[in-house]
């Protein structure tokens, strides 16, 4: 079997590179702000899920049960762009704890539609607020353009092809349905 040899030259290395990933076209600043941003974002309620054995698949999930009472099963999976197997664990243990309740449609008896309990709209709002808290300190010294610029930006990161519902509604509102 012959030997590979790994090793290169910088010089190498760099012919090697995409002519994109020369650095002069990346947006190297936005892109480690967007990292470090979003680490401190979940940072906080990762601690505070910590204590209930919970982690950021529990967070997505009980946050969209909680914003949209009534979603069904498929949608959250459409939602969050995972399958069943990811979403049962998850589900079955908010479900286990007290945290989700899970319906049956009205009209389709084969939906599955989810709702946070109390205990769960509880847990959503202590994240949430540890959430809010570093938004509006971020926001504070911005001024109401700004804020609506930061939103535009975040939007427009979004795909828009995405079928979702959930984004559906937040591209046609222009903001949140739950309070």
């Amino acid at each position: 079997m012959p030997d590979i040899n790994f090793a290169t030259t910088s010089q190498e290395a760099a012919d090697a590179r995409p002519a994109a990933a020369d650095g002069g076209n990346l947006r190297w600043d936005i892109i480690e702000l967007l990292f470090f941003a979003y680490r401190d974002f979940v940072g906080d309620p990762d601690q505070e899920l910590e204590a209930f054995g919970f982690g950021r698949a529990h967070h997505r999930v009980m946050h969209f049960v909680y914003r949209y009472p009534g979603l069904k099963v498929a949608d959250l999976l459409d939602v969050l762009r995972i399958t069943k197997q990811s979403l049962g664990r998850v589900l079955k243990q908010l479900l286990d704890e007290g945290y989700i309740i899970q319906k049956t449609g009205d009209n389709d008896r084969r939906q599955r539609l989810l709702y946070a309990t109390p205990k769960g709209e509880a847990l959503v709002q202590k994240l949430a607020g540890l959430q809010t808290t570093r938004i509006t300190q971020a926001l504070a010294e911005m001024s109401l353009e700004d804020a609506e610029t930061v939103k535009r930006f975040l939007l427009a990161m979004i795909d828009r092809d995405d079928p979702d519902k959930v984004l559906q509604t937040i591209f046609a509102s222009g903001n949140s349905t739950k309070e």
